[in-house]
């Protein structure tokens, strides 16, 4: 293994590498000549082999740097990842040293050698950890010298970043450390690196399980061998079960022998067949009791299918994941006030049945005991979750022993669903039916909390200076009975109905009429910081705030001492800082805490989002107008901030409703979810007749522009192109290279030069090269001369600044672009400008400017390029579609005809429906087959004419 040597051809790009917290980097590039690059323009690159992250796809991508573990970036360095023509260097020392420090381990890093220098220590508590122990003569090998040499690199450092790695490449396979005590066997006999193509040659190996036969206990465990030139699954004959495999393999086979049986010892170390006296050296096949069955589907086989082995099970019992079991219960309140409230103690009936035969609580209680995991009921196999039914026995037990009252019951994570509606015939459904029935007054009680309505009215504080609309006074009025009944909320109404005065009118009546003294913490994206302050100011000017925002901002015991002396109400800081500030910040305890724009803690995992969900508050509040962007993960992030654990762990959720609504599109699951989050979601659109908005009108208009000769010239060619390296690709290499060239496309469909990286020629001749630039370009001149303003959204900073250039030189008009890296004080500036009139046309990146501004003075919408998700350009368009505006307001959505931009419209307008819902599942793009995507990327030259 050596270090590729610059060539003519190589590209060094320097990186910043910052620890934002242990084993998680921050990563920003620079060019040779110190200049900070775009992320989009070099992570391509970085990960343009890791199919792991879809080709860094699904990376964690800002405006201004890369954030990713410790594993991913050692991954990246690894020969099996980089780049040939790419050259990572660090941009200082610090990030020198740890570039070479990763390098310099992947001498062992994936090669199964490492695990012979590992350390586990088991403590008395169960808690099993490892870490690695190398010799002082590795840093003394050739390979490793090249990087450490004069670095003052240490033994100790580089063990350190091989524990790091390796904790979280277990984690990202599913597999804990304590996995390891079975595992290290397998690793250190060439399992090591986690791999998940198993092939040999055109054979693949798998381990296959077969039921008894009637009137059996016996399982059947053998190894069966598959090519791609049938589908059906070999094994040996009667007469050959017993000889060793080279023996056994027919003749066209015999070279891969060898290779089989290191398969099969690998997989024999995963699972424990001890009592079976089962050798690789011969093919497996073996009788299994049906208590070790048990095991090796709870267990082995999931760490096979993790490692990459494949697992063949009857069809019976990969369908029947859960029981059939149907179980129904009833609860009634105790007390006997005719109306239920949230303390009332609950009485339950339980009613059970297995294949429509009832079952008393007493037999079930004895199935469970007896642990039978697959039953035969008649000539049908049934396959008794065993988990799900203790869970089931211990809801029993706990509904028998305590007093559960509804609020308890509301927040309790049971098997399945609340309020699920029971369906008979529901024999389509894999899942376990729960059904719940409530006695009239309880499901009084919980339709209040469902529909907002009745709640107590509340007069308005004295100190706010704004007249309420009325669904703003409901808002309030909700906001502070979910506060009293401790019950986390998310106000989840559409862009611009003013959920900034709801949340500031129930700060002001916390701090008047509840005698609130601690300060609240208000957390938003940094581009609306100022918008807050000026509310507040506008709305509450009795309410003390305090920014904690800057590099200047005070921190650790001297904040701590601050809020003691200063006593603020109101706490305004970013999800940024927050993130850098968490350590000190989740230890105050804050009357409330509030997040503006809360889908920004919707990737889970994030750094940011995980801070956030630390924070400890009497109150937890989120402000969204899109509670769902792409994915269910995002709904779950925002629940587990207001209310921790109410839809239970991660796991549980995307096996109980993302597997089932963004895969299987099940509408019973999107109604369950709907029951379960609607008491604790207030959601108001703009279409809602009941809000009486009276808003101007709103007029769409696509705006159609054929490609040039050039730019289709260009764009055929780089297809077929292409469609070379796609044909020696892998499904999945191949989806993702074609989720990449359909935003090269996209560029190209803007203009030919932000496609071909040219600098700019005079504006009339770039015009001439696109018609869609040459139409924007006219369409804001005309809005211009009509004395009117508009926003023009782009995601492409190379295209916003080709209409700054045109612009300047056609009509002297200097336009400014507010864009993610842009200062703070200077977007404010830039918001009252155009809000003040002072220029007429404002440029805006869709993901920097796309939420949280108030640009009402604006009465056009120009979208020069499309976005995936319908629900990111309508936030946009939300910029001027707000209460305020009095003008007639015209959106004009740009697309170019025959190309990936028009067929993704069509594709938009089928999805729309979807989009009228609150659960869905946008990230449709990544879904579409591959025949599909490929179809997109097909120049349609009919549609042209």
């Amino acid at each position: 293994m050596t270090e590729i040597q610059q060539t003519p051809f190589t590209k060094i790009v320097r990186l910043s590498i910052e620890e934002l917290q242990p084993a998680f980097f921050s990563v920003t590039a620079y060019t040779e000549d110190n200049t900070p690059m775009s992320p989009i323009n070099w992570t391509r690159q970085l990960f343009f082999r890791y199919e792991p992250s879809f080709f860094g796809l699904t990376a964690n991508v800002s405006d201004t740097d890369l954030r990713l573990p410790t594993v991913e970036l050692v991954d990246l360095l690894s020969p099996s990842y980089k780049h040939p023509f790419i050259q990572l260097k660090g941009a200082d020392e610090h990030s020198e040293k740890l570039l070479s420090s990763m390098k310099a381990i992947q001498l062992l890093w994936n090669n199964s050698a490492l695990w012979e220098y590992v350390v586990t220590e088991e403590k008395e508590n169960g808690d099993f950890s490892f870490s690695f122990q190398l010799p002082e003569s590795f840093l003394e090998d050739e390979f490793v010298q090249q990087y450490t040499r004069e670095k003052n690199i240490t033994l100790n450092e580089l063990e350190s970043l091989l524990k790091s790695a390796a904790y979280q490449k277990l984690a990202f396979a599913s597999l804990h450390p304590r996995d390891l005590r079975a595992l290290l066997p397998f690793f250190k006999n060439g399992g090591w690196p986690l791999n998940k193509d198993r092939n040999i040659g055109n054979l693949k190996v798998a381990i296959r399980l077969s039921e008894p036969d009637e009137g059996s206990s016996e399982w059947l465990l053998e190894t069966v061998l598959s090519s791609p030139k049938t589908t059906k699954l070999w094994t040996p004959a009667i007469r050959k079960r017993h000889l060793p495999v080279e023996k056994a393999l027919p003749e066209k086979w015999l070279e891969f022998a060898d290779d089989i049986v290191t398969q099969q010892a690998q997989m024999l170390e995963l699972m424990d067949l001890r009592a079976y006296h089962v050798f690789p050296d011969k093919f497996i096949h073996t009788t299994i009791e049906d208590g070790d069955v048990r095991k090796l589907l709870r267990d082995d086989f999931a760490k096979l299918s993790a490692l990459g082995f494949e697992v063949v099970l009857p069809a019976w019992l990969r369908e029947l994941k859960q029981t059939k079991m149907r179980v129904r219960v009833s609860a009634s309140n105790q007390s006997q006030k005719s109306v239920a409230g949230l303390d009332d103690i609950l009485a339950f009936k339980w009613q059970l049945s297995v294949n429509g035969e009832e079952i008393n609580a007493e037999e079930f209680r004895k199935i469970v005991e007896e642990n039978r995991e697959f039953v035969r009921i008649g000539d049908e196999w049934f396959r008794m979750d065993v988990n799900w039914m203790n869970e089931i026995r211990e809801l029993m037990d706990k509904a028998e022993e305590e007093n559960w009252t509804v609020r308890e019951l509301l927040f309790r994570e049971l098997p399945n669903e609340l309020a699920a509606p029971l369906e008979e015939e529901d024999s389509e459904t894999d899942d376990p039916l729960f059904a719940f029935e409530m006695q009239r007054s309880l499901q009084d009680y919980i339709e209040q909390l469902t529909t907002k309505k009745g709640l107590p009215p509340i007069p308005k504080p004295t100190g706010l200076q704004a007249e309420l609309r009325p669904y703003q006074q409901e808002g309030f009025e909700w906001l502070t009975f979910m506060r009293e009944q401790k019950f986390g909320a998310v106000l989840a109404d559409d862009m611009g109905l003013g959920k900034t005065v709801q949340l500031i009118t129930y700060l002001l009546y916390t701090n008047e009429n509840l005698g609130e003294t601690a300060p609240t913490l208000i957390i938003c994206p940094t581009s609306v910081l100022g918008n807050w302050q000026k509310e507040l100011v506008r709305f509450a000017p009795s309410l003390k705030v305090m920014t904690h925002y800057g590099s200047n901002r005070i921190k650790d015991d001297s904040f701590k001492s601050v809020i003691q002396s200063e006593k603020p109400n109101v706490v305004l800081s970013s999800y940024g800082t927050i993130s850098q500030d968490i350590d000190f910040l989740e230890h105050i305890n804050w009357a409330s805490v509030a997040l503006d724009e809360a889908q920004n803690i919707k990737n889970m995992q994030t750094l940011q989002s995980r801070a956030i969900r630390r924070l400890n508050g009497k109150h937890h509040i989120a402000l969204t107008g899109t509670p769902i962007e792409n994915r269910l993960s995002e709904l779950w992030a925002i629940f587990d901030f207001i209310h921790k654990g109410y839809l239970g762990s991660f796991g549980k959720f995307q096996e109980q409703f993302i597997v089932p609504i963004e895969r299987e599109e099940s509408d019973r699951h999107k109604e369950i979810l709907r029951t379960k989050i609607r008491p604790f979601l207030m959601r108001r659109t703009k279409n809602d007749p009941d809000l009486m908005l009276n808003l101007p009108e709103k007029q769409e208009t696509k705006e159609f522009c054929a490609l040039t000769s050039e730019q289709a010239a260009l764009y055929e060619g780089y297809i077929e192109d292409t469609l070379a390296q796609l044909e020696v690709m892998t499904a999945f290499e191949k989806k993702g290279r074609i989720l990449q060239m359909l935003s090269k496309l996209k560029q190209l469909c803007n203009h030919p030069a932000l496609y071909l990286k040219e600098p700019y020629d005079d504006a009339k001749t770039l015009l001439n090269r696109s018609i869609k630039l040459k139409r924007i370009v006219e369409l804001a001149a005309d809005i211009v001369d009509n004395g009117e303003q508009c926003l023009i959204f782009t995601q492409y900073i190379g295209m916003g600044q080709l209409l700054q250039h045109c612009f300047s030189e056609l009509y002297n008009i200097d336009i400014p672009f507010l864009t993610g890296s842009m200062p703070k004080q200077q977007r404010d500036n830039l918001v009252d400008s155009f809000q003040a009139g002072e220029f007429p046309i404002f440029l805006l990146s869709l993901k920097a400017g796309g939420t949280g501004l108030n640009l009402t003075a604006a009465n056009h919408v120009l979208h020069a390029d499309r976005w995936w998700n319908p629900a990111v350009e309508n936030q946009a368009t939300d910029r001027a579609y707000r209460i305020g505006q009095t003008q007639f307001v015209q959106v004009h959505k740009f697309i170019t005809i025959g190309t990936i931009e028009e067929k993704i419209d069509k594709m938009i307008e089928i999805k729309s429906a979807l989009s009228e819902e609150l659960i869905q599942s946008s990230n449709w793009l990544t879904e579409l087959q591959e025949d599909e995507l490929m179809d997109l990327l097909m120049l349609d030259t009919h549609g042209m004419r």
